[in-house]
């Protein structure tokens, strides 16, 4: 049984521990340490977990980040995946279902320098009839592949990069359609950086 995570001020101590936190103060091996710690804190069941970050929280943390920063969750073997992990299962709560309702696609995403026998770390987003489903591997055949650093990523994933910029240095390179990578930011209601 999980333990209950104590509230502070009507929000959860995680949250209110986050906001706290003065990331410019902390090299990115001691943010990759704070980080680390509340993972091995929520796989103890201690109801302080990264999961428990709101996801307004989650969105200011990225955005008061040093590139350095991200870069080293990107890095880190264990941190990439929890933090991919943690965005595609939030994916499905931000969805807007009303702007997606006639909408059907498929898109697999390919991250650099991953472990998979590829080089690349491979989820997938299926949109259909108003529904958002995200996960290592649903086993559909993509229309649209999209390919981009972990880093570059949450920073996007987050609303804390410009998409169209990203396309057009080339950060984000696509095979198949284009509408789909194009549009897919516009069917999520992300929070916007504090």
């Amino acid at each position: 049984m999980r333990a209950t995570a104590a509230r502070i001020g009507g929000q959860h101590a995680v949250n209110a521990f986050a906001q706290k936190i003065d990331l410019a103060k902390l090299t990115p091996e001691q943010f990759t340490q704070v980080l680390e710690t509340l993972h091995m804190l929520g796989s103890t069941g201690s109801g302080v977990e990264l999961s428990s970050l709101s996801t307004e929280v989650l969105v200011d943390i990225v955005s008061r980040a040093s590139r350095e920063q991200i870069k080293a969750i990107a890095d880190h073997p264990e941190l990439r995946g929890v933090f991919l992990d943690e965005i595609f299962r939030r994916m499905s709560d931000q969805f807007m279902e009303d702007k997606a309702r006639h909408v059907n696609f498929v898109v697999s995403w390919r991250f650099l320098e991953g472990s998979g026998e590829d080089g690349f770390d491979r989820f997938q987003t299926v949109i259909e009839d108003g529904v958002c489903v995200s996960s290592v591997d649903l086993g559909r055949a993509p229309d649209t592949t999209i390919t981009l650093s972990v880093e570059d990523f949450i920073r996007m994933a987050t609303g804390n990069a410009a998409v169209a910029a990203m396309f057009v240095t080339g950060k984000v390179k696509v095979k198949g359609e284009y509408a789909p990578a194009v549009r897919f930011s516009s069917y999520f209601d992300i929070p916007k950086p504090g």
